[in-house]
This record gives structure tokens, C-alpha cells and sequence, in this order.
């Protein structure tokens, strides 16, 4: 792990600072990155995902623990240093990459490279990483849908993010994310981060977040795609009432004729308003409209 003097030697060496337009902000806090690493009990058979890797400064202590460590960095300055920093160690893959392929899918080296390394070790797919802040939920989301299934997350994220992750029905924070998260797993805020553990400083403050996933839970989804087109149908119009964003449905969601027969079916009323609620009521009517579907 890295000092923020380390750090800013490393930068110094090649001539670079940090980079706004990849919203670089280095956590400094060795006690903070131990606590981010040890909250997600790694084992000698897992295989670590971390996004925005940096110098390195947290990859070596992820390697020391996991079987295999896909780190990935956009910069290719940084990646540049950080290969240098750890060259010598042996279970690590680093990318030069953009984590994400386009909103919707990850990068497809980096997930060839998840493929290969849980080929050789059969324990969990984890995410561990200090998050950049500009695809922090896209990635999130896509490793909770699939088609690579992250089996527990351990993340700093922008606070506003760490809210959203861990918010309640009916509060403001309440959305999409939130409801993927309670449906398939636990998540909870580990520690909330001041500016100042970060070089350089953000704006806003942070948050570690835990998220397991929780195959009891994820397995009540049968249709992951159909759960999705559902959850995004009313939140995309979560102050409307349930009965008027299903006249808003489309794609195979419109050879729905009854949308009345499924929320009674689920013991909803139709005059609810998205945001209300909870995931599991979310899975019921996505199953329930499965059923209607005949969708397998």
C-alpha cells in the first residue's frame, strides 16, 4: 500500500498529475484500505475484480490474499506504473482498459479474463476497488444482472451512490439500483469517508459499501431480463400510480392483458406508486408477468 507521498512521487517520476478528466481521487488512507480489504474476507481460491486500480497502491494487498487479482486501469499512464510497481507479482492480470464496453456491458478482455481465472479457481467472483466515480453505478449494475455475476462487492463510491445502494422504499434515494441490490443480495455502508482521506480532495464525500449476494433471495427471480424490463417500466415513472405506467409498457411487456389480474395476484394495489415498493414485491410482479407471458 502507498502513501499519499508515495503516490505523488510515483506521478512525479513520469511527469503526470492527477487527471481530472478521469476523476482521480487516490485514497490515502492505509487504515482505510486495509479495512476495505479485510471486510471482504478474500480467500486463497477467490478471484478480485479491481476497477481503477491506479499506482497499485491497493492491487498488492489484494493479490497477497486472492488466487487471482483483474486489476484494470483506463490511464495508461497509470497502468504504466503500477505494472512496474508489480511485476513481480505473479497472480495478477492488469488491464489498460476502460472497465465498461458501453453502459450496458463490461469490457469483453476483462471479462475473458474473469473467465479464464475462475476456470483455474473455483471460490468467489469478488469486486474490491476505491471506485471512479463516473462508472461506479453502470458497473454495479451490470455485475449484478450478468452475464458475469459478482458474488460480493466491497466498494468506496461517491456518497450519493452509497445512498442510493442502501436506501429504503419510499425515501428519495429509492430507485433502480437500490431495488437490484435488496433483490438479489445484502448491502450495507461500512464507513463513511471524509474529503480529506482522498488525494486529491473530492467535493463531496464517500462511503465503503458491502454488498453479498444472496442466492436464496436471487434465485425467487425466475427471469432476470423480465425482472429488469419490469423494474425499469415504473421507476422510469415513479410518481405515477402502478395502473398508469402499465399503459405505458412495450416491448414483449405490452402482450400483457391484464395488469389489474397481476397486482391483485401479488396482493398490490394498482394505485400505488413505484417508489413504494419493496424488491421483493418488484420479483413478485415480474414472476407473476412471466406467468402471463408463458415466459420459461
Amino acid at each position: 500500500m502507498q502513501t499519499k507521498r508515495q503516490i505523488q512521487n510515483l506521478l512525479l517520476s513520469v511527469g503526470i498529475s492527477p487527471n481530472k478528466r478521469f476523476g482521480q481521487h487516490f485514497l490515502i488512507d492505509l487504515n482505510l484500505m486495509r479495512l476495505l480489504v479485510d471486510s471482504a474476507n478474500i480467500q486463497k481460491d477467490d478471484v478480485v475484480l479491481e476497477v481503477g486500480c491506479g499506482t497499485g497502491s491497493m492491487t498488492g494487498a489484494l493479490a497477497e490474499k486472492a488466487g487471482r487479482v483483474i486489476a484494470v486501469e483506463l490511464d495508461p499512464n497509470l497502468s504504466e506504473i503500477a505494472q512496474k510497481q508489480l511485476s513481480a507479482v505473479e497472480n495478477l492480470k492488469l488491464i489498460n482498459t476502460d472497465i465498461l464496453q458501453n453502459k450496458h456491458t463490461l469490457n469483453q478482455a476483462v471479462v475473458s479474463a474473469l473467465v479464464l481465472a475462475r476456470d483455474e479457481y473455483s471460490g468467489r467472483i469478488l469486486l474490491v476497488a476505491n471506485l471512479p466515480y463516473d462508472v461506479a453505478s453502470s458497473l454495479l449494475m451490470n455485475l449484478l444482472t450478468g452475464p458475469t455475476i459478482a458474488d460480493a462487492m466491497y466498494v468506496t463510491v461517491q456518497k450519493e451512490v452509497a445512498d442510493r445502494m442502501t436506501a429504503a422504499p419510499a425515501s428519495g434515494n429509492y430507485g433502480i439500483l437500490s431495488i437490484f441490490l435488496g433483490a438479489t443480495g445484502d448491502v450495507k455502508t461500512i464507513r463513511t469517508l471524509k474529503p480529506a482521506v482522498f488525494w486529491p480532495q473530492p467535493q463531496v464525500n464517500s462511503a465503503m459499501v458491502s454488498y453479498v449476494r444472496n442466492q436464496v433471495k436471487s434465485n425467487r427471480i425466475a427471469n432476470m431480463e423480465l425482472f429488469s424490463e419490469i423494474v425499469h417500466l415504473f421507476m422510469g415513472h415513479r410518481r405515477k400510480t402502478l395502473l398508469s405506467c402499465s399503459k405505458l409498457a412495450h416491448g414483449k411487456l405490452v402482450k400483457i392483458a391484464d395488469w389489474r389480474e397481476i397486482f391483485m395476484q401479488c396482493s398490490i394495489n394498482p394505485k400505488q406508486r413505484p417508489e413504494t415498493l419493496s424488491p421483493e414485491e418488484y420479483i413478485a410482479i415480474a414472476n407473476s408477468a412471466r406467468n402471463s407471458l408463458f415466459l420459461y
